[in-house]
């Protein structure tokens, strides 16, 4: 009777604490993602703000992997060489780009079409696809006390949106939620492509090519749309290159970097933390009140955290392995 228990002491003993704190400090960053994007989308579109953010971030990333080359580019070019990028390789890293840049302008486009309430709760169903994608497509398998971890903490999340829900107009909200149901599948499909580059290449690699393709890929839009391209003032710049550094580099790629040890299906699912941090941070940074019920859905969504941190699934099983040596 006690070997279960024994077995989920186990997993939480496992877990890598590098890439545990890496998630976490990536989720907070992320969760800091509206406060920036409200204040640019104040002086430019939505699709401008997705640009800068792509551009910027990309420089930065090609920036740090040149940093970080220097002190080995005399003594590895052997091994530099063998890490040649392969055409499969190369279309995973554009596709990753794609998966992120099309997210992004749904998401934000859901939000002009349909209820708050509808795109977050609709856009927080990524852990579902993350879950199915990986079974479709790489044969993966979960255990039950994984996936009903999942659908409580998806819950938790849900019930954070309940009292908007009693105010919905549905007049033109159709389009507006399957658009906020594309921009789930999109970034729960990024999480399993990312874990397949991370058993080649470092996270920093890996964000340099998919932001350079996102920001390739955002810019048509922008024109399409016919926005303002960049930011006018100085408020403008701070939104955009803050939504860069916090958002992107340290956001997405803490969560790239931890998909080394941790599974994909996992990291989405700790992802549903950041509404949590966010209720957090607009109590603090704009006194907004907190419900008693918000309350009650952080404790459920803590809870489903809980069921699936204690399933083996959360994280690689070659990291379990050797947490019992």
């Amino acid at each position: 009777m006690d070997a279960p228990n024994k077995v989920s002491r186990l997993q939480l003993l496992s877990l890598p604490i590098d890439s545990v704190a890496a998630l976490i400090a990536s989720i907070t960053c992320l969760s800091f993602s509206p406060i920036f994007i409200r204040l640019s989308e104040l002086e430019i579109g939505p699709n401008a703000t997705a640009f800068n953010r792509f551009w910027i971030a990309a420089i930065g990333f090609w920036l740090l992997n040149s940093f970080l080359n220097v002190p080995y580019q005399k003594q590895h070019t052997e091994l530099r060489i063998q890490k040649t990028i392969s055409i499969r390789e190369i279309g995973l890293l554009i596709a990753d780009g794609t998966l992120l840049s099309m997210g992004t302008i749904c998401w934000t486009w859901s939000l002009t079409n349909t209820s708050v309430a509808n795109s977050s709760i609709i856009h927080n169903l990524i852990p579902i696809f993350t879950i199915l994608g990986g079974w479709l497509v790489f044969g993966k398998f979960f255990e039950n006390r994984f996936i009903l971890g999942t659908f409580v903490a998806i819950a938790g999340v849900m019930l954070l949106e309940v009292n908007d829900l009693f105010s919905l107009n549905i007049g033109q909200q159709l389009t507006g939620d399957f658009a906020a149901l594309l921009s789930a599948v999109f970034f729960g499909v990024h999480p399993l492509i990312a874990e397949q580059l991370r058993t080649k290449f470092n996270a920093v690699t890996i964000m340099k090519w998919s932001s350079t393709a996102s920001f390739l890929l955002v810019l048509p839009v922008v024109i399409f749309a016919q926005e303002q391209l960049f930011p006018s003032s100085i408020t403008g710049w701070f939104s955009v290159i803050s939504l860069a550094f916090v958002g992107q580099m340290l956001g997405i790629g803490l969560w790239t970097y931890c998909l080394k040890n941790l599974s994909s299906g996992f990291a989405s699912l700790v992802g549903l933390l950041a509404p949590i941090f966010s209720s957090l941070e607009g109590w603090a940074i704009f006194s907004e009140n907190i419900e008693p019920w918000t309350w009650v859905s952080f404790m459920v969504i803590l809870f489903g955290m809980y069921l699936a941190i204690s399933s083996k699934f959360a994280i690689k099983s070659q990291v379990i392995e050797e947490g019992r040596r």
